[in-house]
């Protein structure tokens, strides 16, 4: 199945630009994958999974998550983490 595979080199592909990790967690990668999956089939778009849908504002990565890796270390999720959480 290419979605997954697909989903994590787009998420892969943001990390880099934005200067923060992917969870170094494989299987909260992995269920976290699925759950954009089954919202872009469901909703058209790939809303975060760990919030409720109610707005593009929270498209992932959501407005939210640079504050939050700022201040947690972590976006809501755990999606993407900072450096220094991952390390």
């Amino acid at each position: 199945m290419k979605k997954p595979k697909n989903t994590l080199k787009n998420l892969k592909s943001m990390q880099k630009k934005n200067g923060f990790r992917l969870n170094p967690n494989r299987k909260i990668i992995e269920y976290l994958i699925k759950g954009l999956i089954k919202n872009a089939e469901e909703f058209g778009k790939k809303y975060c999974p760990c919030r409720r849908i109610h707005n593009d504002r929270v498209i992932c990565p959501c407005i939210h998550h640079k504050k939050e890796i700022k201040e947690q270390g972590h976006c809501h999720c755990f999606l993407f983490v900072s450096k220094e959480f991952s390390d």
